[in-house]
């Protein structure tokens, strides 16, 4: 059987861009006015008073100091809080397709890879524009790729799912060559009136090629060495949203149709579960974690990737050995750890070792295994 290889990413970055200290400045307006407005009903214990915030306290519960936004003006706007992105016409390409043929043409650039080499697309990400024609078809359509094309959703799993899927497509001999593509609009499902959430997610694209060894023609190839995935069903993470809302018109749970998540839980409950979970896939393939050169891990949260490295590598990993994109992209749900393995990969050498890894609500953990060729 023929090894599997990445052989090509891409990147999509949106051109506006949000600092702590303006979304902060953004949300203590609307704290303010929200204040006071309901001042009556606060001072009798009917509603209470909204905390406003500050961007200290916003990178040292994240780490977190910027993120990449579709747009940024409906965002900043303290009566609005939404991006604002208008439907377009049936004719004209969708966003998410804009975005992916962008980190698609960069990944097929760098794998020397034409619409002619590539037999399927998938799009893999936490939300989707729409629920059909699929996404996956509408950039295969634009890209001028012969085949086929859908879409699948595991949250912030999406991309580390989305290789498997693509590995064992190429495995079986259904696909020679697949395009994997995340484009994540976060922004869109983020409640900027939120102090608990509203500094999370940021916009992105990522773009993964995926091939056998005898077809890969770029001079930078990953081996896929194994990937492994696991689901738990969890509460503590949640987006309600969906084409069944209409038909509940109380208004109640309106906010759980946004991201919701129990956060100390979530950290509480997923740190062990990845750490225990890449453990086991390295001691499976007798690789001792010493050998890792790089951990590509899913860029939510800064401490939760610390307290990983530190558990799987059983001491405090470098910068090196685990890179931090989220300080300046946030977290961008499942392109999250490919945008680190985009950035961070080319002072590896041949024969280098490093797992990518995301994983998020469902719960879902998704985690690759890659050696550098």
């Amino acid at each position: 059987m023929n090894d599997i290889v990445i052989s090509g990413t891409g990147l999509y970055t949106p051109s506006q861009s949000i600092s702590n200290e303006e979304l902060v400045q953004s949300y203590n307006a609307y704290v303010e006015a929200h204040n006071r407005d309901n001042a009556d009903a606060i001072a009798v214990g009917e509603m209470p008073a909204l905390d406003p915030s500050s961007a200290e306290f916003i990178e040292k519960a994240s780490g977190i100091k910027s993120r990449y936004v579709m747009d940024k003006e409906g965002i900043l706007d303290p009566a609005r809080m939404v991006p604002s992105l208008p439907d377009r016409p049936n004719d004209t390409q969708s966003i998410q397709c804009e975005m992916a043929v962008t980190a698609a043409l960069e990944a097929m650039s760098q794998a020397g890879k034409t619409a002619a080499d590539i037999d399927a697309v998938i799009v893999a990400c936490s939300n989707l524009q729409r629920a059909y024609p699929a996404i996956a078809v509408e950039i295969q359509d634009a890209l001028g790729i012969e085949g086929y094309g859908f879409d699948m959703n595991v949250a912030c799993s999406s991309a580390t799912f989305g290789i498997q899927q693509a590995r064992d497509m190429v495995s079986s001999g259904s696909a020679r060559c697949v395009l994997m593509l995340n484009p994540e609009i976060c922004s869109g499902h983020l409640n900027f009136q939120d102090r608990d959430s509203h500094f999370i997610f940021g916009d992105v694209c990522t773009a993964v090629i995926v091939e056998r060894t005898d077809s890969a023609e770029s001079g930078e190839q990953f081996l896929i060495v194994d990937s492994k995935l696991q689901t738990i069903y969890s509460n503590n993470i949640r987006n309600n949203f969906g084409f069944l809302n209409r038909g509940d018109e109380s208004g109640v749970g309106q906010i759980d149709k946004l991201f919701v998540q129990e956060g100390r839980k979530v950290f509480k409950e997923v740190c062990p579960a990845v750490a225990s979970q890449i453990s086991g896939q390295l001691e499976k393939l007798s690789i001792n974690p010493d050998q890792l050169k790089r951990m590509w891990l899913h860029q939510a949260n800064l401490s939760m990737n610390l307290l990983i490295s530190k558990r799987v590598l059983g001491r405090e990993a470098t910068a090196d050995e685990s890179p931090t994109i989220l300080d300046e992209y946030a977290n961008t749900s499942s392109a999250g750890s490919v945008i680190a393995f985009h950035k961070h990969r080319a002072d590896l050498i041949s024969g280098d070792l490093g797992v990518l890894c995301s994983f998020g609500a469902g719960y879902s953990i998704g985690s690759v295994v890659l050696k550098k060729l």
